[in-house]
């Protein structure tokens, strides 16, 4: 079965790579049907092969003693050029510069950390939620990108064979909430988070285990020039993440070492990431000409 789906993921990127429908069009010409969704995809740029929308659509990311389910959809968009010897693209920014949407998750427990046990009646847990988890006292966090977009690498043979990084991407953890001031964060430009995506299974330090990903099902749109995967899981519980640094403004030398201990050891083996999702890949010739199309 994964042979076989394998065999079919690896068609499509070929079918998409050997795609020639290029010919310059006007500038204000519009995408339509299912091309609308790679609007961001900079497909004039004569080094991008392939538009990605990406969409994370569940699962979690777990930073130290802190579970923070995915409930708001996170979109990576853009585009990447031909593999080179490592089997890797380099990625493209979006067009409009959203090239990883900002879409702030609630983090469980807020300030306090305090999570009910699954076990808890509702009351409790509705009770703990309300006075934990508000505009006060309840924390956000966002997954943000920690250097340029270019900085992203996508490998479409790694997907296809789930075996190898399919996605390595470098980010930074945004803690928001009125206490811990606009700087809080776990990771940043010069010592980010470097996430190795896989959608095979992973080999991490203790006490993390072995987890398992997935490509997904394959999907084709437009005469094949589009190809969608459903239920593609990208995996890693490999990452290891730095101190957080900035929180709390001018009491940070007071903040930060607090939310330090509430994270509690971040080295790797101890987080994990885990992004449920579509993935739409289109022929970047292909969208140029839809584009062409439709002034």
């Amino acid at each position: 079965m994964q042979k076989s789906r394998t065999r079919v993921v690896c068609t499509v990127l070929a079918a998409l790579a050997l795609a020639s429908l290029a010919l310059a069009g006007p500038a204000t010409a519009k995408l339509t049907g299912n091309y609308t969704k790679f609007a961001q995809c900079p497909f004039t740029n004569t080094e991008a092969r392939k538009c990605i929308y990406a969409v994370t659509e569940s699962g979690e990311v777990v930073l130290g003693n802190k579970k923070v389910p995915i409930e708001k959809q996170v979109v990576l968009q853009g585009a990447y050029g031909a593999q080179d010897a490592e089997s890797f693209g380099k990625f493209i920014a979006a067009t409009n510069g959203e090239t990883l949407s900002k879409a702030p998750q609630n983090v469980p427990g807020g300030l306090l950390g305090i999570v009910p046990d699954a076990s808890s009646p509702a009351l409790v847990k509705a009770l703990i939620k309300f006075f934990l988890e508000n505009s006060l006292t309840g924390v956000n966090s966002t997954l943000e990108l920690a250097k340029p977009a270019s900085e992203i690498r996508v490998s479409e043979n790694h997907l296809a064979e789930e075996e190898g990084i399919a996605l390595k991407m470098p980010v930074k953890v945004h803690l928001e909430n009125p206490f811990l001031g606009k700087n809080c964060y776990v990771g940043s430009s010069t010592s980010p988070i470097t996430l190795q995506l896989t959608t095979g299974t992973t080999s991490p330090p203790a006490p993390n285990k072995p987890i398992t990903g997935s490509s997904g099902l394959g999907e084709f749109l437009e005469g094949g020039r589009i190809l969608v995967l459903k239920n593609n899981t990208l995996v890693d519980n490999s990452w290891s993440a730095p101190a957080p640094t900035g929180c709390g403004g001018i009491l940070s030398f007071l903040v930060t070492p607090i939310i330090k201990a509430q994270l509690g050891t971040t080295s790797a083996g101890y987080n994990t990431a885990i992004l449920k999702g579509t993935l739409n890949v289109a022929s970047a010739s292909a969208v140029k000409k839809n584009n062409e199309e439709n002034p």
